[in-house]
């Protein structure tokens, strides 16, 4: 049922995302745009799903890679403890007179 609703959500947007896209080209009326302005937005649009599939790419490598998993900490207590020992200062013991 909540599968169900979101599809429709999704859909309901996506048609909403067309009307406002198709109303704002009929809106324009006769401008006509030159063909410098159609190879820009032909540019703009190859490169944005140029970078998009990159981006992409690079997610669905770095998840087969193993670089999402945690850090694995590989260190024994005891060894660690000592580690601390030889930093810590060891303290003089004061003279009460």
């Amino acid at each position: 049922m909540q599968t169900a609703l979101v599809i429709i959500l999704l859909l309901a947007i996506l048609a909403g995302a067309v009307f406002v896209g198709h109303y704002g080209w009929v809106s324009a009326g006769d401008v006509t745009m030159p063909a410098w302005g159609w190879m820009m937005m032909g540019l703009g649009i190859f490169f944005t799903l140029l970078v998009g599939g990159g981006l992409m790419a690079l997610l669905f490598y770095s998840s087969r890679a193993g670089f999402d998993e945690p850090p694995e900490v590989v260190q024994e207590k005891k060894h660690r403890a000592a580690k601390w020992t030889k930093m810590i200062p060891k303290r003089k013991k004061r003279r009460s007179f």
